[in-house]
């Protein structure tokens, strides 16, 4: 018997082992402008935005002082953070380059999307993206979806905040 998912379904948060919870904090809250909403004694904080519950967990639970996971593991490839217009995605990216954030990892235009990759002080994948309107979205002559990977334009990002 087949089931789906129902198509309102969402991913709430992610939560993620860090080995420096204060590190992770200043990154996420500190670079990134989440808020911190809770912390969870000493080794785990809650953050959000706009006065979400959390939409990321931080925790060093297992993993106090370690290494990074290995490239070549399974695990978590990055975390995406969806961001309302394109003026935000072209903000954070000003924000990136104003502090000389030395971990951006690439920036793509996905036909469906544009995204900043960087990493975060664990070197967990982030993915800081928005989504062009669904009417935008590449079609085939057939209507079906082809995404691709192009570079972004940073210049004409950026002259959004003009």
């Amino acid at each position: 018997m087949s089931y789906t998912i129902p198509a309102q379904t969402r991913i709430g948060h992610v939560h993620l082992k860090v080995s420096d919870l204060q590190r992770s904090i200043a990154f996420y809250c500190g670079l990134l402008g989440f808020e911190l909403v809770m912390k969870y004694g000493e080794q785990a904080a809650f953050i959000s935005a706009g006065g979400y519950h959390h939409h990321i967990g931080l925790n060093t639970w297992h993993s106090l002082g370690s290494e990074p996971a290995p490239d070549r593991y399974p695990g978590l490839y990055h975390t995406a953070i969806l961001y309302p217009e394109r003026k935000d995605l072209a903000a954070i990216m000003q924000r990136l380059i104003d502090v000389k954030y030395q971990h951006i990892t690439g920036a793509s235009d996905h036909g469906v999307s544009e995204a900043i990759y960087l990493n975060d002080p664990d070197l967990n994948g982030v993915e800081l993206y928005w989504d062009r309107p669904k009417e935008l979205w590449p079609q085939d002559e057939a209507g079906n979806l082809t995404m691709f990977t192009r570079r972004l334009d940073i210049d004409n990002l950026l002259a959004e905040l003009k």
